[in-house]
C-alpha cells in the first residue's frame, strides 16, 4: 500500500460555530462545548482511506503538562460508534479523498485551549500530524454538564446575551445602568483563559489546576479571587471607594467589561483602575459567561458588612445624627454580586442551582480575597457550615442593624429602627428588560415561621418588630424626584399613636454619601427643641435641600443620606429615621437613523440636557456596544455646553451582528459624570 498522506483539512469553524453558539467568537478560531459533537474535514492524496487498512487516531491535549490521569490528555482511535465515557471520533461519510470525522468531548471534559493531533498508520508505517487547537467550553445545553439549565429562554440570557442591565440607586429609587458585558468580543476568549493561566493556584501546581479546570465550583472560585487584585495575583481590577480616581477612571464612567480586560491584557496584567462592587461582578459575569457558565449579576439592597461575625450592626449617631467613629460594621445602600448557575456534587443533594459569587475585595477566604460560591438555597436555610462563604452572605441579607445614640454625657440609648436589611435583592429578567425581585431566593418572608426556624439553626435572634412600638412613629418621605441641578423638600413625618400628649425634640440632617455608607459634609438641617404632638396627632415637617449646598461635594453616587432623630422628653426615648434619596440624573437621549440591518451603516444621534446653572466642561461622550459598535467610539466636544443647552453629537456605525442589541452611551464632564443611557436597537440579517 501507498502512505496514506494527509494533505489540506479544515476544522469547519463556521459551522461548528454555529451548532455550538460560538459563531460571535467569530470563525478565526475553533470553540466548541463540552459533550457535543463537531465535525472536521480530512483530505488525503495518493490514494483514498481505508477502513479495515488505515488506522486513525487523534491525540487531544490542553495545559502545560498534559497527562491521561489528570484528565488533560487523551488519546482516541476512530471507532464505528461514539464512545459514551471519554474523548470519541466516528466517520461521518467518505467522498473519494475526504473524509468527514465527528468528533466528541465527554461532558466532563476539562474546558481550555487543546491542541489536536492526527496519528496516520498503514500496517507498520505511522506518521502524525499537529493539525490545529480548539478551546473547549462549559454546555448549558448539555444534560450531562454540571451547568446544564433547563430553558431556552434562560440558557439565552445568561450564557449567550452580550448586555444587560444593573441595577443602583438606593432601596426606595432603584436604579438601572445599562453593561456591555461583551463575553464574544475580539480577543476576550483568550483573554479570559489567561486569566484562569494568571492565577496563583495555577502558577503552584499547573497540572493540578488544570485538571480541575472541569468543574465549575473551581473555575467560579479562581474568578472570584482574580477579579479583583487585592492578593498581589494580579488580577484585574483595583478597588477604590473615596472619590479620587484621577490616576485611573472612575467606577461609574465604565459601561463594559471589554475595555477593561483588554487594559488588563495590554499592561502585563496590571491592575486596571478603578472598581467598586457593580464593576467586579458584571467583570466576573463576563468571564463565566465567557466560558459558558450562566451567570448574572444582583445586587442586594441595605447589604451589611459584618466585620466581626456577630450578626448584628451596631451604628452610633450623636444627638446631631452623625456617625462616630465606633461605627465599624457597614451598610452599603447597595452591594452586587454575581449569580452563577452550577451543580454542587461535592455538597449533599439540594444545593445545585444558583450560587452566589462575590468578587468584590471584603473578606479573606481560606487565605484569599475571594467569596463563594455559595448555594443561594443554603444560604435562605441557614446552612452556614456548607462551603463557600455562607456565613458572610448571610449576614449581607439577615443582619440587624442597631442604632445607639450618644448623648452629650457619654450615655447610649438604644434607639428603635425597623428591619432594613437585605431588601430588593433585584436581576435583570430573562429577555426583557425589566427587574426581577429574587429576595425570596435569599430568604423567607419576614416574621413567618420559617423564617424563625432557619435563624435559630445559624444562632441567630431575630429582634422582633413589636416590642419597638413606643407610640411614636417616626418617617422621612420625598415629595418628588430630587434632579440634579435642582433644589428639593424631604419630610420628616411624625406620628403620636397614644392617647396623652408628646413633648419632643426633632432633628433633621442631610448629608451627601457614598453608595458604601460614607457620608460627607452637611448639606442642610434643623433642630426643632420644642415639637408638642396631640394624642393621635401626624405632623409633617419639611426640610429645603439646596443645590447650592450640596453641589460641591455631592459624590459620583448621587447619594443624600438624610437622619431624623426623634427625642422624647419625658422618658428621653430616640426614635430613628434614615433615608438615601438618590440625586437624578438628566436623560441621555438616543435616536438611530436609517434602517437597522447587518452590515449596513447606521447613524446615532445622541444628546443630553446640561441641567446646572454653570456651564459643563470638558464633555465626553463614550459608546459601545457587543455587535454594533467596533468597539468604544470617544467623543470630545469641543465647547462648553451652557446651562440648559444641549450636548449633542452623531455617531455613525456599521453592526457586525443580527439580533437585539443594545447601544450604550456614558457622558462625563467636570460637573455631570457616569451619566448612563441605552437604546436597543433590533438588527435585521443581512439579505
Amino acid at each position: 500500500f501507498a502512505d496514506l498522506v494527509l494533505e489540506t483539512w479544515d476544522l469547519q469553524c463556521e459551522r461548528n460555530g454555529r451548532e455550538h453558539r460560538t459563531a460571535e467568537m467569530g470563525c478565526q478560531q475553533l470553540v466548541v462545548r463540552r459533550g457535543q459533537p463537531f465535525t472536521i474535514t480530512l483530505h488525503f492524496s495518493g490514494r483514498d482511506y481505508e477502513a479495515g487498512v488505515d488506522k486513525l487516531a487523534f491525540n487531544v491535549e490542553t495545559g502545560p503538562c498534559p497527562i491521561e490521569t489528570s484528565g488533560t490528555r487523551s488519546h482516541f482511535a476512530v471507532t464505528d460508534f461514539p464512545d459514551e465515557s471519554g474523548w470519541s471520533a466516528v466517520v461521518q461519510q467518505q467522498d473519494g479523498g475526504s473524509l468527514s470525522i465527528s468528533l466528541c468531548s465527554p461532558p466532563s471534559a476539562c474546558v481550555g485551549r487543546y491542541s489536536l493531533t492526527l496519528e496516520t498508520s498503514t500496517g507498520y508505517q505511522g506518521t502524525s500530524c499537529h493539525i490545529g487547537d480548539f478551546v473547549l467550553l462549559f454546555n448549558t445545553w448539555h444534560p450531562e454538564d454540571t451547568v446544564f439549565l433547563r430553558d431556552e429562554d434562560e440558557r439565552c440570557e445568561y450564557v449567550l446575551s452580550q448586555q444587560g442591565l444593573i441595577y443602583q440607586g438606593a432601596r426606595d429609587y432603584i436604579t438601572s445602568t445599562p453593561w456591555n458585558f461583551g463575553q464574544f468580543e475580539d480577543d476576550i476568549l483568550s483573554i479570559c483563559l489567561k486569566l484562569l493561566d494568571t492565577n496563583p493556584k495555577f502558577l503552584r501546581d499547573q497540572n493540578r489546576d488544570c485538571s480541575r479546570r472541569n468543574d465549575p465550583v473551581y473555575i467560579g472560585r479562581v474568578v472570584s479571587a482574580m477579579v479583583n487584585c487585592n492578593d498581589e495575583d494580579r488580577g484585574v481590577l483595583a478597588g477604590r471607594w473615596d472619590n479620587h480616581y484621577e490616576d485611573g477612571m472612575s467606577p461609574m464612567a465604565w459601561i463594559g467589561s471589554v475595555d477593561i480586560l483588554k487594559r488588563w491584557k495590554k499592561f502585563g496584567c496590571q491592575p486596571v483602575k478603578y472598581g467598586q462592587c457593580w464593576v467586579f461582578a458584571a467583570v466576573a459575569c463576563t468571564v463565566m459567561r465567557c466560558l459558558g457558565i450562566p451567570s448574572r449579576v444582583v445586587t442586594n439592597y441595605n447589604s451589611a458588612h459584618d466585620t466581626n461575625g456577630n450578626l448584628v450592626i451596631d451604628r452610633y449617631l450623636n444627638e446631631m445624627g452623625e456617625e462616630d467613629r465606633r461605627s465599624k460594621d457597614m451598610i452599603w445602600n447597595f452591594h452586587c454580586w454575581v449569580e452563577s448557575w452550577m451543580a454542587r456534587p461535592d455538597l449533599a443533594p439540594g444545593y445545585d442551582g444558583w450560587q452566589a459569587l462575590d468578587p468584590t475585595p471584603q473578606e479573606k477566604s481560606e487565605g484569599v480575597f475571594c467569596c463563594g460560591p455559595a448555594p443561594v438555597k443554603a444560604v435562605k436555610e441557614g446552612d452556614l457550615q456548607l462551603k463557600y462563604d455562607i456565613p458572610f452572605i448571610f449576614a449581607e441579607v439577615n443582619a440587624d442593624v442597631v442604632y445607639w445614640v450618644v448623648q452629650r454625657d457619654g450615655s447610649q440609648k438604644k434607639s428603635t429602627h425597623s428591619s432594613v436589611v437585605g431588601k430588593n435583592i433585584s436581576t435583570k429578567s430573562v429577555g426583557r428588560d425589566s427587574r426581577e425581585d429574587i429576595t425570596h431566593t435569599y430568604k423567607y418572608p419576614e416574621g413567618s415561621e420559617k423564617e424563625r426556624e432557619v435563624f435559630a439553626k445559624a444562632e441567630h435572634e431575630k429582634r422582633s418588630l413589636r416590642e419597638e412600638d413606643e407610640g411614636l412613629h417616626l418617617k422621612i418621605k420625598l415629595s418628588e424626584g430630587a434632579n440634579n441641578g435642582c433644589d428639593f423638600d424631604v419630610f420628616a413625618v411624625i406620628n403620636n399613636a397614644t392617647d396623652t400628649e408628646r413633648v419632643c425634640r426633632l432633628m433633621l440632617c442631610a448629608r451627601t454619601a457614598s453608595y458604601n455608607g460614607t457620608v460627607g459634609p452637611q448639606c442642610g438641617m434643623k433642630d426643632l427643641l420644642n415639637v408638642t404632638l396631640a394624642p393621635w396627632e401626624e405632623k409633617s415637617v419639611p426640610l429645603r435641600v439646596l443645590y447650592e449646598t450640596y453641589r460641591e461635594s455631592l459624590t459620583q453616587d448621587n447619594l443624600i443620606k438624610v437622619v431624623a432623630l426623634l427625642t422624647e422628653y419625658q422618658t428621653g426615648d430616640v426614635v430613628a429615621a434614615i433615608r438615601d434619596v438618590y440625586i437624578q440624573n438628566p436623560e441621555i437621549k438616543i435616536r438611530i437613523l436609517g434602517e437597522p440591518m447587518q452590515k449596513r451603516k447606521l447613524v446615532a444621534e445622541i444628546s443630553l440636557v446640561n441641567p446646572l446653572a454653570a456651564p459643563l466642561n470638558n464633555c465626553i461622550f463614550v459608546v459601545e456596544g457587543a455587535g454594533l459598535t467596533d468597539g468604544q467610539q470617544v467623543k470630545e466636544l469641543e465647547e462648553p455646553v451652557e446651562p440648559q443647552a444641549q450636548a449633542k453629537f452623531r455617531l455613525d456605525f456599521v453592526p457586525h451582528q443580527a439580533g437585539l442589541r443594545k447601544l450604550m452611551v456614558d457622558f462625563e464632564s467636570d460637573k455631570l459624570t457616569g451619566v448612563k443611557g441605552y437604546r436597543n436597537v433590533i438588527i435585521a440579517p443581512q439579505p
